[in-house]
């Protein structure tokens, strides 16, 4: 095998193609064996490389540290078989060779350095698709469960002739506008079809998933806590809610399956209950969809950010403008949607926050060894590096194209 210092361009390219970093080749199109070696962490600290990955460089670092590793240790064998010892102190080889440094002394003086072999992962960010799954089948069914729970609730909503609406300070300002609700769910599709495929095109996508389908579970489960414990009255008195069965379980599970075929949403006939309030389940996706856009894309696109906001913010507004949830709903949905995504990612992001411990107050939360079995693996911030899947990767292998990076920060 050539030898590292002896590498060209080329050799360069296809090593980091082999590595798995090649969202670098385009960067590093210029550097050869030798100047690859010379990179140190003060280069990936300015542009270009800055602009690569979010990790700082951390992890080709590594890798250029064990070839650094892996060339002295060639040269020391070289060394060795030539009758000279390499790589030690000035004059320590002549001592050495005149009997003057023994053997004993010399190996109390050995550092052993470890080189990862085939059984050591190489990556800070391994797939782990089967607790991608596993997060997968607990959204799944928090959300089947607040459909049971609000096909429950309806039956206990009181009527609007006997419990008129609540008095809202925003109802008071703003008269209804019949429409605004389909808007509202027409930019919910929207943020969620932008984010599945920003999500499909992510390099990491199994790690950022599982985190997706465990905090949308969640915020839904605490929605079936909430709606269960409190029913709220209609917000007004234009909603025709579905007659009560009163204890009808078999047209009540068809009413159940009719609510999950359509997503739970209005424009497609499939919400016809009422009893959802306290919080509101719309103003989640709109809220959680645009910070995981946000948090998964790169920093310079931020008119994609403004645009997403924009989606997430007319939606909002608009469920207040057609009068559908209480102002209060909104609120609640919104600072627990905001909290929980901000505390899960600051979780996964400090090393030191996912050990339990005194001095961590985040280990008492109830999730928290959910938390720490989906990121046992994980090791630091996730780079917001983008590719192709695999499947389309492996197609254009075969027509014999080269990919690159897609996208960086």
């Amino acid at each position: 095998m050539k030898k590292v210092a002896q590498w060209s361009t080329r050799d360069v390219s296809d090593w980091l193609n082999r590595e798995g970093m090649s969202e670098y080749v385009d960067t590093l199109s210029l550097v050869d064996g030798p100047a690859l070696l010379g990179l140190n962490r003060p280069d990936f600290q300015t542009a270009p490389l800055s602009l690569v990955s979010s990790d700082g460089g951390q992890q080709l670092l590594e890798r250029i540290e064990t070839l650094r590793i892996e060339m002295n240790m060639e040269a020391h064998k070289n060394g060795n078989a030539n009758g000279h010892v390499g790589g030690l102190p000035n004059g320590t080889s002549k001592l050495l060779q005149n009997g003057m440094l023994g053997m004993k002394d010399f190996r109390r003086e050995m550092v052993q350095i470890q080189i990862p072999t085939a059984e050591t992962p190489r990556t800070s960010f391994p797939t782990e698709w089967g607790k991608t799954g596993w997060a997968f089948i607990y959204a799944v069914v928090c959300f089947v469960t607040t459909t049971i729970t609000i096909s429950v609730v309806h039956e206990r909503v009181p009527s609007k002739e006997h419990t008129p609406p609540l008095p809202d300070k925003f109802f008071d300002l703003f008269d209804r506008v019949e429409w605004a609700f389909s808007i509202c769910e027409i930019n919910g599709l929207l943020l969620v079809a932008l984010w599945l495929i920003q999500w499909i095109l992510l390099k990491h996508r199994s790690i950022i998933g599982r985190r997706f389908f465990f905090i949308v579970g969640t915020l839904y489960l605490y929605r079936c806590i909430t709606m269960y414990i409190t029913t709220l009255p209609v917000p007004g008195m234009h909603f025709k809610c579905s007659p009560k069965l009163l204890g009808h379980w078999e047209a009540q599970m068809r009413r159940i399956m009719k609510m999950i075929a359509g997503g739970g949403l209005s424009i497609t006939g499939s919400h016809t209950m009422c009893g959802d309030y306290l919080y509101s389940g719309h103003t989640v996706m709109l809220t959680l969809t645009y910070l995981f856009i946000k948090e998964y894309s790169p920093r310079r696109l931020w008119w994609y950010h403004w645009f997403c906001w924009t989606l997430s913010a007319v939606g909002i507004f608009c469920i207040l403008l057609a009068h559908d949830h209480y102002t209060v709903d909104v609120v609640v949905a919104y600072y627990i949607t905001t909290r929980l995504f901000w505390w899960y990612h600051t979780m996964a992001n400090q090393q030191s926050l996912r050990w339990s411990a005194q001095s961590n107050p985040f280990s008492q939360v109830w999730w928290y060894r959910l938390f720490q079995y989906f990121e046992e693996h994980v090791s630091g911030t996730v780079p917001r590096n983008y590719q192709l899947p695999v499947s389309l990767l492996s197609l254009q292998w075969i027509r014999g194209v080269k990919y690159s990076k897609l996208d960086t920060q």
